[in-house]
């Protein structure tokens, strides 16, 4: 098997045990009383997220060279990656669930910035095709996730504003 497909592959399994963590997490708040925010939103994450991985899959050469060092920046990102799932715990989801009457986290990599898991996926939606020379596609699947995740973060900032004021 190529380095190519073992790192997707390896990607790819961890996006959905996330995922179905997060699904998990999701109906239980929501039938707590829990609200749901931007759900197209979501739906185009979810979206851009999976043609990225498949786009990479389709059009870089299984025996392309990897950049360790690159693959070692992406390898690094994922301790921030848990440490944010950790510390959202079971409110972690994919999708922008606000819990009736519970205040944002503010522990872990929340005491420093407001949206810490967007920065970590800026960082591998880049980094990971350009581990493998994919200039164009981490330059195309960059911009279209950062627009994705401007319009998160403002849905996320005015769905907790209420909370935040409290």
């Amino acid at each position: 098997m190529s380095v190519l497909y073992a790192v997707l592959g390896a990607v790819a399994a961890q996006r959905a045990a996330e995922f179905a963590f997060a699904a998990a997490n999701a109906r239980r708040l929501l039938a707590r009383g829990a609200s749901e925010h931007d759900p197209a939103g979501h739906a185009a994450l979810v979206a851009v997220h999976a043609l990225w991985l498949l786009a990479m899959a389709a059009t870089i050469p299984a025996a392309a060279a990897p950049s360790w060092p690159l693959l070692a920046v992406y390898a690094a990102l994922q301790p921030a990656r848990l440490w944010v799932v950790a510390s959202l715990g079971r409110r972690w989801t994919t999708r922008l669930i606000v819990p009736a009457g519970m205040a944002p986290v503010r522990r872990g990599p929340y005491r420093y910035l407001r949206h810490p898991n967007y920065l970590v996926v800026v960082g591998e939606v880049a980094i990971l095709p350009l581990a493998f020379g994919a200039i164009l596609l981490a330059l195309a699947f960059s911009a279209a996730n950062l627009a994705l995740i401007v319009r998160r973060i403002r849905a996320e900032d005015a769905a907790w504003a209420p909370l935040r004021e409290a």
